[in-house]
């Protein structure tokens, strides 16, 4: 009995199965019930020598996710695994808070582990400026450009994070709005917030519409629940707001339970757009308004980009994936307060 005939039996995925086995978060119930019942049928265990020593032979590939809450991420890890093992290496999957230093693991898993390359979804560029040098194997941002850090091993796989933030506040200026808020992470850690947040200023600018981000940003983690609170505490500072654009999408599903649990409605009082173009925005009520990233065209150009520079010794690349704008029903035309 190996890992495949376990991910053969239960019907998940061999990452998946490998997930449960060493306890790693981003897993449901479900899965880890079945999977686990499988394995306890044939009273399966690790062989813990052989699995240091497939650790230890440089044909594994380590992803390192910031924060565990992300569904963007769980989406691009899924079929990150998937292509992965497909190619023929093992996959280490590691789960570090948002505000921890990535690279740091990095350095300590290369230390431990010898991963052939690392694949990275979340990053502050200031650590790879830090850190990075201690790393000599080939590496990938995984959403986030490097091309400003000039690493020669550190590749880049991106969107470009802050004309599509622009262009989701300039859609709201379009329609009328003036009133708006921004929900976004904390832009001192994170690159990808703070190049939104730096498109998001861009276009108050070019409309010469004031933006005071003590009264208007809310800072928050990408989760529902953090979303959830993060605007609460801007209907408190902006009881004039008209819409909001969300950094992300799980962030403007928690904002628009708070507006609905004000006794607001989305969109007829505050008209709401996210950012990431999740499967979930589509199915809810209202549609969620959103900003797309290409996901399985990043998954694909960050695994041969990687497998580039690990097989061939290719140079450093970085490519910025196009985005799309995705019309909902989360926003509409301003027409005169009626949430004051």
């Amino acid at each position: 009995m190996t890992i495949k005939d376990i991910a053969r039996e239960s019907g998940y995925s061999v990452g998946t199965v490998s997930r449960v086995l060493n306890q790693a978060p981003g897993v449901s119930d479900t899965a880890r019930t079945k999977i686990m019942a499988v394995v306890n049928k044939y009273h399966f265990r690790l062989n813990s020598n052989a699995k240091q020593l497939k650790q230890q032979s440089s044909n594994g590939i380590a992803i390192i996710v910031k924060g565990t809450q992300n569904m963007l991420f769980a989406d691009l890890v899924e079929q990150l695994q998937r292509t992965i093992e497909l190619k023929g290496y093992a996959c280490m999957l590691f789960y570090i808070n948002e505000d921890e230093n990535e690279v740091e693991h990095a350095v300590q898993i290369c230390r431990e582990r010898h991963p052939a390359g690392i694949l990275f979804l979340g990053s502050n560029q200031q650590y790879y400026r830090e850190c990075f040098g201690a790393i000599d194997v080939p590496g990938v941002l995984v959403t986030n450009s490097a091309a400003s850090l000039k690493l020669s091993n550190l590749s880049s796989v991106s969107t470009d994070d802050e004309t599509a933030a622009q262009f989701a506040v300039e859609h709201l200026i379009s329609l009328g709005h003036r009133q708006i808020g921004i929900l976004g992470g904390k832009t001192a850690i994170s690159f990808a917030a703070f190049s939104r947040y730096q498109g998001c200023a861009k276009a108050f600018a070019q409309h010469r519409i004031p933006f005071l981000p003590q009264k208007q940003y809310e800072e928050a983690r990408f989760s529902m629940p953090e979303g959830y609170r993060a605007m609460e505490r801007l209907l408190q500072k902006m009881p004039d707001l008209t819409c909001v654009f969300a950094m992300s999408d799980v962030m403007a599903i928690g904002a628009i339970r708070a507006i609905r649990d004000r006794g607001l409605r989305v969109p007829e009082d505050i008209s709401v757009v996210g950012f990431d173009g999740l499967d979930l925005s589509m199915y809810m009520t209202p549609r969620l308004t959103t900003i797309r990233q290409y996901k399985e065209g990043i998954v694909q150009r960050s695994i041969e980009i990687l497998l580039g520079c690990i097989e061939d010794k290719t140079p450093a690349v970085h490519e910025v994936v196009p985005f799309q704008f995705i019309p909902g029903e989360s926003v509409q035309k301003y027409r005169g307060s009626s949430n004051t």
